[in-house]
């Protein structure tokens, strides 16, 4: 691993419903000119220590999600994008992108309009509506697999639908929880047991990938103007505070899929914090292309400090 001594970052902060994200907008490492698969690959072999310096504490939190803005390959397109958490890399980031188009309107960089942006599993749009709204047109998005069933001790047996939205998901609409922002901790040990059961008994996608978040999904709060409720249990053990922009993607792949949801029409998604994204979904060809729209704003601006005599330079936890 490729480690220095003093460093400094630039980061933008924002929070899209809720969710925030911090922005590595220069200090990042030189990972060549290879898609951002492969870069993800080369940041994680030889660069972690900026994911856990930024994310992870004194300067972060764990519900923190960071990205690193890379050159696109395609001059084309406003950049690239690579995700990242507590605890690990993400695949695509529906919040996270909101964020980061957010962030380069702030910076001055991006007009609205539409735009191309490339993450790990391809390319997304980006439609930036003025200095906070934003659509993203995500990656193709299918359920796996419906009604999975799932023996936990603590719970009995729990049925679910795995779903790639951008990243995989297990999905739960009979769970007999009371989805409220109060009850957010009982939901993450609820979740938590599900997520650790689906691991222990190799409940995975399609090649063997680990079924990371898992979705419980209710009525909307009163009042809200959403079809329904969610909370997010996210990989790094925390529940994400949007609606979550890939896991909004995966149910609408499945609610397609059971012809109970129309392409073209409004699904409106509410998180346990009460905000809503609004999405749809176009089909091409036999593939079902999610649009989510949500708003964010700027936090802050400033200097990350990595001093060399600093024991936690790289975060409390940090392997380095």
């Amino acid at each position: 691993m490729d480690i220095p001594a003093s460093h400094s970052l630039e980061i933008v902060d924002s929070h899209t419903g809720g969710e925030p994200t911090r922005v590595i907008i220069a200090g990042g490492p030189e990972l060549g000119g290879g898609t951002m698969a492969e870069r993800l690959a080369q940041l994680r072999n030889r660069y972690d220590w900026l994911r856990s310096s930024c994310v992870n504490e004194p300067r972060g939190s764990d519900v923190l999600v960071g990205a690193l803005l890379c050159p696109p390959v395609n001059p084309a397109n406003i950049g690239g994008a690579i995700f990242f958490n507590n605890v690990g890399y993400i695949g695509m980031c529906g919040h996270g992108t909101i964020g980061l188009a957010v962030t380069l309107s702030f910076l001055g960089r991006l007009e609205p309009g539409e735009h191309r942006l490339e993450t790990p599993p391809g390319e997304v749009s980006v439609t930036l509506h003025d200095g906070n709204r934003v659509t993203v047109g995500n990656v193709p998005s299918y359920r796996y697999r419906r009604s999975q069933s799932l023996q936990t001790p603590e719970f009995g047996e729990i049925c679910g639908d795995i779903a790639w939205g951008g990243n995989w998901f297990f999905l739960v609409s009979d769970h007999g929880q009371r989805l409220e922002y109060d009850n957010a901790g009982h939901l993450t040990e609820f979740t938590r047991v599900i997520r650790r059961e689906l691991d222990s008994q190799a409940i995975r996608g399609p090649a063997g990938e680990l079924i990371d978040h898992v979705e419980l999904f209710g009525p909307a709060s009163e009042g809200s103007g959403a079809d329904s409720r969610n909370f997010v249990l996210c990989p790094g053990g925390v529940y994400d505070r949007s609606p979550c922009g890939t896991g909004t993607s995966a149910k609408l792949a499945c609610l397609i899929e059971d012809g109970e949801f129309a392409p073209g029409e409004v699904w409106r998604q509410e998180s346990i914090t009460g905000s809503v994204f609004e999405a749809r979904a176009t089909l091409q060809g036999e593939q079902i292309i999610p649009q989510i729209s949500g708003s964010a704003y700027i936090t802050g601006q400033s200097t990350l400090w990595l001093d060399a005599a600093d024991p936690f330079r790289f975060g409390i936890g940090s392997s380095k």
